[in-house]
């Protein structure tokens, strides 16, 4: 997939989480980002996703279907605690079958944008 800057998977009671990172400068490459996974994906439960651009300052958080607060919120967390600008996290998520729970999505989320960022 062309765009992204690195590329990591974890796998959680059969669940796998796929994480990307992009350099983002504006919404409309988020946008194109996102369009670009959901055709690579089609077959994916979930597409989370935070962005923090700098100019103008805008930040974003999207569940995708997940309950509330326990997708993009955690990324968009890890994204403010290292001060990072102009980069979006997309967090892919095949389900396995298995429930995580909001604190297991939580942490799996968390997991995965610390892993994409290192």
């Amino acid at each position: 997939m062309k765009g992204f800057e690195k590329q990591v998977e974890i796998i959680e009671k059969k669940s796998k989480f796929i994480g990307y990172l992009f350099a983002c400068k504006t919404t409309e490459d988020v946008a194109s980002a996102l369009q670009q996974l959901r055709a690579e994906h089609k077959k994916a439960t979930h597409i989370c996703y935070a962005y923090s651009l700098a100019s103008p300052f805008l930040e974003k958080a999207v569940d995708d279907g997940e309950p509330g607060g326990t997708a993009g919120r955690p990324i968009l967390s890890v994204l403010q605690k290292k001060g990072l600008k102009d980069v979006c996290v997309f967090v892919v998520r095949y389900f396995g079958g298995i429930k995580l729970g909001a604190g297991g999505l939580v942490r799996m989320y968390t997991k995965t944008t610390s892993e994409v960022l290192k």
